[in-house]
């Protein structure tokens, strides 16, 4: 189970993301682009997901992936529940959403300063 300060570690050290409180869900955002929040009471995680792929991921563990609310299926977004999800299954989902709100060139930078690079 992850809670608000397990995405808060996955998240925060990642280059030019900010944590902001909107309409008491805490998100993380690029500028103005969203690309992680958690809901007020802690249950689900929302992130950046391509759309053409969010019915394979939730398909493959519906247990822990779900579809958006109606009003949010135009964006590329998915939920997931936050009991479903260990902290070190987390950072690759925050990582992967993250890097579809940055310029490539930020996005790219960083995957290489990583240790043994991209």
């Amino acid at each position: 189970m992850i809670t608000l300060d397990d995405v808060r570690a996955a998240a925060l050290h990642l280059p030019r993301t900010q944590e902001h409180l909107i309409r008491e869900y805490v998100k993380f955002k690029v500028g103005r682009i969203v690309y992680a929040s958690v809901s007020p009471d802690e249950t689900t995680m929302g992130f950046a997901f391509p759309r053409e792929e969010r019915e394979s991921l939730i398909a493959s563990d519906p247990e822990k992936f779900q579809l958006p609310r109606a009003s949010d299926m135009r964006y590329n977004w998915v939920h997931l529940r936050m009991s479903a999800v260990t902290p070190e299954e987390l950072a690759p989902y925050v990582v992967d959403a993250w890097l579809m709100a940055v310029p490539r060139s930020v996005g790219e930078a960083y995957l290489e300063s990583l240790p043994g690079g991209a």
